[in-house]
């Protein structure tokens, strides 16, 4: 079993380009089956400011190549700004 602290110390990185997306912030849990559905990332490269919005990166969990010791590869990823509703 992996704890969360142990997943938010790895960074995660996009197999296609090399791309870092930082660290997990978050994560969404199926309640019904209590397993992972993906990974939440704040985007580390924008300033939001005082009253502009945070984007996130979600990474679906069937996204994801390999867990390693110091990083976790990803196969690609969704944005969206913090806040916004799934529709």
């Amino acid at each position: 079993m992996v704890r969360l602290s142990e997943l938010q110390m790895k960074e995660i990185i996009v197999i296609k380009d090399g791309s870092r997306l930082g660290h997990i912030h978050d994560l969404e849990i199926d309640v019904d089956s209590g397993y992972i559905t993906s990974l939440i990332i704040m985007e580390q490269h924008k300033k939001g400011g005082f009253f502009g919005k945070n984007a996130e990166v979600m990474v679906q969990w069937s996204q994801i190549t390999t867990i390693g010791a110091d990083v976790i590869l990803v196969r690609g990823t969704e944005q969206k700004l913090l806040g916004e509703k799934k529709i």
